[in-house]
């Protein structure tokens, strides 16, 4: 996975954006089979432990007793975890409340309000010198950032844009992310089944309650939804992405226009 992320980030930096493409989805192939490797791994922890301490990654989420007793990882790489388990762009309460559920320790979500600027800073210091940047998701119409949404600079562009119907497709894409991730514990959190409570309770026919309340049902309720919203989710976004690769150099795709960003910094003085 880390011989990946550099073939991503010089790709990136060689301007090659379809090699880039490319490696990111690798990238995320092996993060997946890394995640089910993990799952199979549940129900012997010590042999969880080794097989992380062999190949650890940011994106893996055991079950819960090896979770538990996992190493406490960086504020950046504890946000990175969450924001790959959900696959779309979060706030930082989510971000939170994912990571309390499926990882080891306690995240909290106002540690996460000048994280995206130290990211960015970092960035145009000395741009993709890291694998991955905790960026900004960018709203379609003025590519500006998206006010208190995290995302994952590894993300191809248009996974990163906030259109009209955005906000609810990312909400599903997310309960599912979270209910498929609960199937693969053996012992969940309660964390756990609260979290996936929280999406199921605005999910037509998901869950009548948080006892009758199983993982799949909740999936299949919102893969049910989401059918109806993602062909036009995805043309606004694609629309909107290319429209910012034409537009912005590297480092507003990542964090927003400069000009959005001066408009965001007079307000806010």
């Amino acid at each position: 996975m880390d011989k990946l992320r550099a073939d991503v980030r010089h790709a990136m930096i060689g301007g090659d954006r379809i090699r880039a493409k490319e490696k990111r989805a690798e990238l995320r192939d092996v993060e997946r089979r890394w995640d089910e490797a993990l799952a199979r791994l549940g129900d012997d922890p010590q042999q969880a432990a080794d097989a992380g301490a062999r190949a650890p990654s940011p994106s893996a989420a055991p079950s819960r007793p090896a979770a538990r007793s996992a190493v406490l990882l960086p504020v950046r790489e504890q946000v990175h975890q969450a924001l790959t388990l959900l696959g779309a762009p979060a706030a930082p309460r989510m971000i939170a409340a994912v990571h309390e559920a499926f990882y080891a320790g306690r995240l909290v979500s106002s540690r996460l309000t000048s994280l995206r600027r130290d990211e960015e800073r970092s960035f145009r210091a000395a741009p993709y010198a890291r694998p991955y940047y905790l960026c900004a998701a960018l709203t379609a119409d003025l590519l500006s950032p998206a006010r208190g949404l995290l995302a994952v600079s590894t993300w191809p562009m248009d996974r990163r844009i906030i259109g009209p119907l955005s906000p609810r497709v990312d909400y599903l894409t997310a309960a599912i992310a979270v209910a498929e991730q609960l199937e693969r514990i053996t012992d969940p959190d309660p964390n756990a089944r609260r979290l996936l409570w929280r999406f199921a309770a605005n999910i037509p026919r998901a869950a009548s309650s948080m006892r009758s309340m199983t993982p799949d049902v909740v999936a299949n309720a919102a893969r049910a939804e989401l059918a109806v919203h993602m062909d036009a989710d995805s043309a606004h976004r694609t629309a909107a992405a290319s429209r910012a690769r034409s537009q912005l150099d590297d480092a507003a795709q990542l964090f927003g226009s400069g000009l959005a960003l001066s408009r965001q910094a007079d307000s806010s003085a």
